[in-house]
């Protein structure tokens, strides 16, 4: 007999890529439980399910950086002394993505290549030891939100969150709402589509210069690269990337404020127009800013 789980949770975070860079997502997970009925009749209590699997997916992968381990172009480093990890992923035309963070900022995939596949086989693996064992088998199902309209990938820290959200690079895949003059804008939904396309939201406070990286492995020049630093409550934050993946703005990066950023941006293209965003932030929720 089969349980099954629709919607269990939302995974925000963002993975590494060859071809892509640093990409944000958000994936909607569904759970399928074989197994045989316990003593109440039931394979597992619904209640149970959904706190207990939520609470080890959310654990293991949710407000991380997916790193691909087995990937050439990965290369992992940890501090024994420090209990950082420094992880460098090499992209093309020496530049490279390059990160030192405490080691619950990442989710090591053994695989060469971050995919749905890869992802389900890691958490099942993980996860199964936490089963029952009236359970004999777990499946789980990753899909994306259907979005009909433009969308963007983006990835970002917070360092003043309490929470998960001070990891300096977890990210989401977000539908953009631009209203103009009481209507849907999609030509301005198209271009902050691809103006923030798998791109790195950053503040401008947290910008460091090159020397000032705490990292032991340095690249062979930081030419066409940007680096930012934090301190929060879960420890020291730093990374390097492309510049031209990055977009530096002069506040934070919380969905209220990237979607003040849109509407102040939208103001400056369209100057003699109404306007107003809507903002997501992963699936299902926002911040909406208008005439």
């Amino acid at each position: 007999m089969q349980l099954f789980v629709n919607d269990l949770t939302v995974m925000d975070f963002s993975y590494l890529c060859p071809e892509r860079g640093m990409v944000g997502e958000s994936w909607i997970v569904d759970v399928l439980l074989d197994g045989t009925l316990n003593e109440e009749s039931m394979i597992q209590d619904f209640g149970v399910v959904k706190k207990n699997l939520k609470r080890l997916i959310d654990g293991y992968i949710d407000h991380k950086l997916l790193v691909p381990a087995e990937s050439e172009q990965a290369h992992i480093r940890r501090d024994e002394d420090s209990e950082q990890v420094e992880v460098r992923f090499d992209l093309t035309n020496d530049q490279a993505i390059q990160m030192y963070c405490p080691a619950e900022a990442y989710a090591f995939i053994y695989a060469p290549t971050i995919t749905m596949d890869s992802v389900s086989e890691y958490l099942r693996e993980v996860i199964a030891t936490h089963l029952p064992d009236n359970v004999d088998n777990l499946t789980i199902k990753l899909r994306t939100e259907v979005i009909n309209t433009p969308f963007y990938h983006y990835t970002h820290g917070l360092k003043k969150h309490d929470g998960n959200c001070q990891r300096i690079a977890h990210g989401h895949r977000s539908r953009v709402d631009i209203i103009t003059n009481g209507n849907e804008d999609l030509e301005s939904e198209a271009y902050w589509a691809k103006r923030w396309e798998d791109i790195y939201i950053a503040s401008r406070e947290d910008q460091i210069s090159a020397d000032a990286l705490q990292c032991q492995h340095r690249l062979a020049n930081y030419d066409d690269h940007v680096c930012f630093a934090y301190e929060a409550a879960q420890g020291y934050f730093e990374i390097v990337l492309p510049e031209s993946i990055c977009e530096i703005i002069d506040t934070d990066s919380t969905v209220e404020c990237l979607a003040q950023y849109i509407y102040t941006q939208q103001k400056q293209r369209l100057p003699d127009d109404s306007c107003c965003v809507m903002a997501y932030e992963g699936v299902g929720k926002g911040a909406m800013v208008g005439d």
